[in-house]
């Protein structure tokens, strides 16, 4: 199982990538469980009434959340990649430079080596 968080505008989204033979969450929409990763993470955007209050770093914000939207990938490097770009794009969706998200992905050390230097990454 893999984390990917994004940091933005003081606050996070975090996300849940999970591998062949971890029992990722199924309910209606969800993947094949064939697909060698599943990624699943909220998804929002910004209203003008209603929805959830969010406080960011210099406003406060309503947000909407959609259902989340699983998706399955065939290789780990398109599945990370597939969830920083999503990430980014709800940062965006409330109006955050997605160039301004610090991003980190970290690996459950049971079922991956804590030292790969890819699964403790940290980038903008």
């Amino acid at each position: 199982m893999h984390i990917v968080r994004g940091q933005a505008g003081g606050t996070e989204l975090t996300g849940t990538l999970y591998e062949r033979g971890e029992q990722a969450p199924s309910f209606s929409g969800a993947p094949d469980q064939d697909a060698a990763y599943v990624w699943i993470c909220d998804e929002f955007y910004e209203v003008d009434s209603g929805g959830s209050i969010q406080q960011l770093e210099d406003r406060e914000i309503n947000l909407a959340f959609e259902s989340p939207l699983p998706r399955g990938f065939d290789t780990k490097e398109q599945a990370l990649e597939c969830a920083k770009e999503h990430i980014r794009t709800q940062f965006a969706r409330i109006g955050i430079n997605p160039s301004d998200v610090e991003l980190e992905v970290e690996t459950d050390a049971d079922t991956e080596s804590a030292t790969d230097p890819d699964e403790q990454s940290v980038e903008r």
